[in-house]
């Protein structure tokens, strides 16, 4: 039996996501026109820091 590689109609779908039930767009509420805020804070800053000791500290102890 030979199959086609590319589904030539949206209907013809695998029978477990057929089952499911549709997806819902969660940020559709939300308008677009709203800007968004990334600021950098401290506490950003302070978590990428005790990460990278963290991280250079545990490779050091198993080099060492």
């Amino acid at each position: 039996m030979r199959r086609a590689l590319v589904l030539s109609s949206e209907t013809a779908r695998h029978w477990f996501r057929a089952s499911l039930p549709q997806r819902r767009v969660a940020f559709a509420d939300i308008p677009a026109t709203e800007p968004v805020s990334w600021k950098l804070t401290a506490d950003d800053v302070r978590g990428v820091a005790t990460t990278y000791l963290a991280t250079v500290a545990a490779v050091l102890a198993f080099i060492v």
